[in-house]
């Protein structure tokens, strides 16, 4: 009997934790990119012409590139100098990364940034999907 409370009461918690992430709010991006048409898609540890970038930072950046062509609100361009918009990406089989930085602006900042696990991987990119809700919350 005791056994049944206890096994109720470590379900409710876990029932209870996922309602709570999944009412998660995606935080908007600053407003000051607002206008912005040009985006640059790179890696932290270069870009994906770099020959010494991870296979999967490089994959990564081409699955950001390819996500942005089909979302349409921005234009991708291939030098950092052409940029309005800069995302970094970093992605580890323990966590992958997203930011976004003022292409425009001198520091070196990250303006927006979410992270998690496989969110950059083949298939859906969930962390990119973040990305586009954020964008949204900025525009409306």
């Amino acid at each position: 009997m005791k056994k049944r409370i206890v096994a109720l009461g470590v379900l409710c918690l876990i029932l209870v934790g996922a309602a709570a992430a999944s009412k998660k709010s995606t935080p908007p991006i600053p407003r000051t990119l607002a206008n912005s048409r040009y985006v640059y898609v790179t890696a932290y540890d270069g870009d994906q012409f770099n020959q010494n970038l991870l296979p999967d930072d490089r994959a990564a950046i081409a699955r950001v590139q390819d996500a942005i062509q089909k979302w349409g609100k921005l234009i991708v361009v291939y030098r950092p100098e052409d940029a309005d918009v800069i995302l970094a990406i970093e992605s580890r089989p323990s966590e992958d990364v997203l930011a976004v930085y003022d292409a425009k602006s001198p520091g070196q900042t990250y303006l927006w940034r979410t992270m998690g696990r496989g969110g950059l991987q083949k298939g859906e990119t969930p962390l990119f999907t973040e990305f586009e809700k954020a964008w949204k919350q900025m525009t409306d």
